[in-house]
């Protein structure tokens, strides 16, 4: 009986630290196909993306350290992708007003969306 509590727990945590990832993942492919008033679709993932960030760690979701972690997978990614996009790698064609190098400020979020499933495991199997 302990040892299905335990997964069941497990499981839990695993779908909790996805919320993030298909957050992300879903707006992507929302906006789309959906137009979106006022802003390029870059600025709007992005603050659909600190929106999120926001809500995670004030509904306690996230911890303020966790916080700080993320925000260093968000920094690597985004160095990544500019890196990637000035190698010719591949580009980010649409506009945005918030973008450095061509890279739209949002794209790191998607490496830290996979550092927090990362983090969460290791987390719970620790724990």
């Amino acid at each position: 009986m302990r040892a299905l509590k335990q997964l069941i727990h497990f499981g839990w945590e695993q779908a909790l630290s996805c919320i993030f990832p298909v957050v992300i993942f879903s707006s992507l492919a929302i906006t789309q196909m959906l137009p979106l008033p006022f802003l390029p679709r870059y600025d709007w993932l992005l603050i659909i993306c600190l929106l999120m960030q926001w809500w995670m760690v004030h509904s306690g979701l996230e911890t303020k350290d966790e916080l700080k972690v993320i925000t260093m997978f968000h920094l690597i990614g985004l160095a990544l992708e500019i890196f990637k996009v000035h190698m010719g790698s591949w580009s980010y064609p649409e506009e945005g007003y918030v973008k450095i190098f061509g890279v739209p400020l949002y794209s790191g979020f998607m490496y830290a969306s996979v550092a927090k499933l990362s983090l969460s495991s290791v987390a719970e199997i620790e724990g």
